[in-house]
């Protein structure tokens, strides 16, 4: 007679896998899901590939006191990160504190060490932490509620949770001294507040960034890049495509099928359909930056290259579809920003005898005219589609701001003036809006725009006015030095920056 196998040890096997195969499926950028704690309902995560939305649900008494039940979709992770998502319930739902954010854990344990940035059905948004195993939950709360914009970074033992409401630029709370250990279960989470509840929320523009360390060399060393683009009315983005070093300031062409960015010297025409780059012959022209424009009629380039002396940027034009490239600035450094719309002028910044100014010059050669001469820099000059003004951005007056003047360098006006270092606008092609890059002022020097920041994209009316954070992002240098606006002026290209590159999910799929 053969042994029998107890009843309760098959149930118990099969129980184990199906837990597994929920564990250790992947979930978009995340590496799985799973219930933490006796959660009664068990939760689930769906990834939106097309959307690149991941819509939760869950169950789950709480997440506080000494012990947390909740649904968690997560990834394992060391050193430092920072994670940030568009957050938002599904439906009125029933408890007052059923919970939504970013979660980072010491293990899955339901009594695990952790901390949390949280938003709670009434509003209510905090920083949660335990800090020993079976501890009883801290809070921070913020000032903000109703938050739609949850970032959570981690610096080795601290943690800042950074919220806004959706436009707004974030507002944020600091924990010191938390010790989760290295590595980390780090993800987005949902909890119903009620046991025999299930409650739902989306989560867009979910990133998981990898920062820049500290050994870093600027201008040497270089983090992967993204490619992602931007829904201007929802401020909701898709990554479109990745390489593990650099790549900068993507142009949408004309008829809005292609991106042209440059990387290492070189530019690329990038098919949107098929989600693959090809090489421009820009000839002789091969030490290209990120400072390259696209003309108003869509036939040729302006690009700024590194074939002068000691290196310096010069300006040429070649045709779209590649050639060979002709010189028009006589001298450098010389970094070309934008055509006039008639095609007969290239507007530039150019280094003459230790200062910076906007210049122009026309697109054929000839002689340069200067249009700003006052002290500090002037960068970024940008025709607006109907040829009446420039738009740049000047340091003269503090901070770096956003101005505009008349194409012969008369009426110049400052269009911004706030609390941050604005660069690089870029005027949409129904001339309605303005999108420029913003630093935050104890990160970078006015007159400095790095790789590897905390940024915002913004845009305002052209004439300038109140200006509405439509990208919260980890970027800088090459983010969006050239005009990115799609031909739809709905949409923009950018480029974001992270050590962690995770799957892309092509347009259309």
């Amino acid at each position: 007679m053969k042994n029998k196998i107890p009843r309760w040890l098959v149930c118990a096997f099969i129980s184990s896998l199906v837990f597994s195969a929920n564990v250790y499926a992947q979930v978009g950028i995340f590496d799985s899901q799973s219930d933490v704690g006796p959660v009664k309902h068990p939760g689930t995560a769906v990834f939106d590939t097309a959307t690149q939305r991941y819509t939760l649900s869950g169950s789950g008494a709480n997440v506080w006191g000494t012990h947390d039940e909740f649904h968690f979709v997560w990834k394992k992770m060391k050193g430092d990160f920072i994670l940030r998502a568009n957050v938002a319930f599904i439906g009125k739902g029933v408890e007052a504190h059923r919970k939504i954010g970013w979660m980072v854990r010491s293990s899955l344990d339901t009594n695990s060490k952790h901390i949390n940035a949280v938003l709670h059905g009434d509003g209510l948004t905090s920083l949660q932490f335990r800090r020993t195993v079976s501890g009883t939950t801290e809070e921070k709360k913020s000032t903000i509620t109703h938050a739609d914009v949850i970032q959570l970074e981690r610096k080795g033992d601290s943690y800042i949770m950074s919220v806004a409401h959706k436009g707004e630029t974030f507002v944020s709370e600091k924990l010191d001294d938390l010790e989760l250990g290295d590595d980390v279960y780090v993800g987005i989470f949902i909890c119903s507040h009620n046991a025999d509840v299930t409650e739902k929320a989306t989560f867009d523009n979910v990133r998981i960034v990898v920062p820049a360390g500290k050994s870093l060399v600027a201008y040497r060393d270089y983090l992967g890049s993204s490619i992602e683009m931007l829904d201007v009315e929802k401020a909701t983005s898709k990554v479109i495509y990745q390489i593990p070093g650099s790549l900068q300031a993507p142009n949408w062409t004309k008829d809005g099928k292609s991106l042209i960015y440059n990387r290492d010297g070189k530019l690329y025409n990038f098919d949107l359909a098929s989600g693959t780059p090809k090489e421009i012959n820009t000839g002789v022209a091969n030490k290209n930056n990120n400072d390259h424009v696209i003309s108003f009629d869509g036939k040729m380039l302006t690009i700024s290259s590194g074939n002068g002396e000691k290196g310096a940027s010069l300006g040429f034009t070649v045709p779209i579809g590649g050639g060979e490239a002709k010189q028009i600035t006589a001298t450098g450094p010389s970094y070309m920003h934008g055509w006039s719309p008639d095609g007969k002028y290239i507007v530039f910044c150019g280094d003459r005898n230790g200062e910076y100014d906007v210049y122009r010059i026309p697109s054929k050669g000839g002689p340069e005219v200067r249009l700003t001469d006052a002290k500090g820099l002037d960068d970024g000059p940008e025709y607006s589609p109907d040829g009446k003004y420039i738009y740049f951005n000047s340091v003269r007056s503090g901070l770096m701001q956003i101005w505009r003047m008349k194409p012969d360098g008369s009426e110049q006006t400052q269009l911004t003036n706030d609390d941050f270092n604005n660069w690089f606008p870029h005027v949409s092609p129904d001339g309605k809006w303005t999108v420029y890059i913003t630093f935050l002022k104890d990160e970078v020097a006015p007159g400095d725009h790095p790789f590897y920041k905390h940024v915002y994209l913004r845009i305002m009316p052209v004439s300038g006015g109140p200006s509405k954070v439509v990208a919260y992002l980890y970027g800088g240098q090459g983010t969006i030095n050239t005009p990115s606006w799609a031909p739809d002026s709905k949409h923009l290209a950018f480029v974001s920056n992270s050590n962690l590159l995770y799957p892309v999910f092509p347009i259309g799929q």
